[in-house]
């Protein structure tokens, strides 16, 4: 067997793992968040007949840590106000070889080595076969993943999956993920975001985007930090869902500033 067509069995191996020790292993923490979203410049509409550039988001997240690795998984809710919709989700578990090993992984920058699995599950509209994924898919990714030090960050993460996609050839991706809080006076603030890079394929170009939320920390105000943040989201993201902008006269290069308030419980 080759890696290639190994790696599907490990990412769903890994989510199957991830689950069942989930259930009798140690959390050592974890959060979760709502967050609503508003922005007036999404790329690529669900149809040929829509307007989808101005959409409302409502996003779930959950961050955890346990005995085993780590986990984060995200469901967002996309819904246009032209009557389009999109539920995307995506669930992200990592082993840890040094907790499950019990030996020291870190060299350098490297606090730790983790096997990385990652599932991805999306259902839209896209009655004109707009998007390179298709309306609905599940695809499976696999790697290797690193937490990195850096002075200041409360995390920093780089993950490098190989990706099986469901309805067009497999790819790489990269994907780095950090969180940067800090304070201005008495104010504290929170930057935060990841850069995902996807490889060429057979039928998918090449794309990267890069998106960060700027919050700021408003229940510190109150004696409540860490529980509800303001702030904006900004989306760089080009050649979306691998389309090559100008493909068909498609815009696919988006620029998107999102107004946001999430609110951790």
């Amino acid at each position: 067997m080759t890696l290639p067509r190994s790696l599907p069995a490990l990412a769903t191996g890994l989510l199957t793992l991830s689950t069942s020790l989930s259930a009798t292993a140690d959390v050592l923490w974890q959060d979760n968040s709502l967050t609503a979203l508003y922005g007036r410049d999404y790329k690529v509409n669900y149809s040929l007949s829509t307007d989808d550039s101005s959409r409302g988001v409502v996003t779930f997240e959950h961050a955890s840590g346990h005995s085993w690795g780590d986990l984060f998984l995200f469901s967002d809710y996309l819904s246009s106000e032209d009557g389009s919709s999109e539920l995307y989700t995506e669930i992200s578990p990592r082993l840890s070889l040094g907790k499950l090993s019990g030996r020291e992984f870190a060299y350098g920058p490297v606090k730790d080595v983790l096997l990385a699995g990652q599932l991805e599950l999306g259902n839209m509209d896209d009655p004109d076969n707009l998007t390179a994924t298709g309306p609905h898919f599940v695809n499976k990714l696999a790697g290797v993943g690193f937490d990195l030090a850096a002075p200041g960050f409360s995390y920093l993460q780089a993950n490098l999956y190989h990706r099986t996609n469901d309805s067009k050839a497999d790819n790489e991706q990269l994907t780095l993920a950090w969180g940067l809080p800090f304070n201005l006076g008495n104010e504290s603030f929170l930057y935060d975001g990841f850069i995902d890079w996807a490889s060429a394929s057979a039928d998918v170009h090449p794309s990267i985007n890069f998106t960060s939320q700027l919050k700021w920390d408003i229940g510190a105000r109150s004696g409540h930090p860490k529980k509800l943040y303001a702030g904006i989201e900004y989306v760089h993201w080009n050649d979306k869902f691998g389309i090559k902008d100008g493909t068909f006269g498609i815009d696919s290069n988006e620029r998107n500033i999102n107004l946001l308030l999430k609110y951790h419980f």
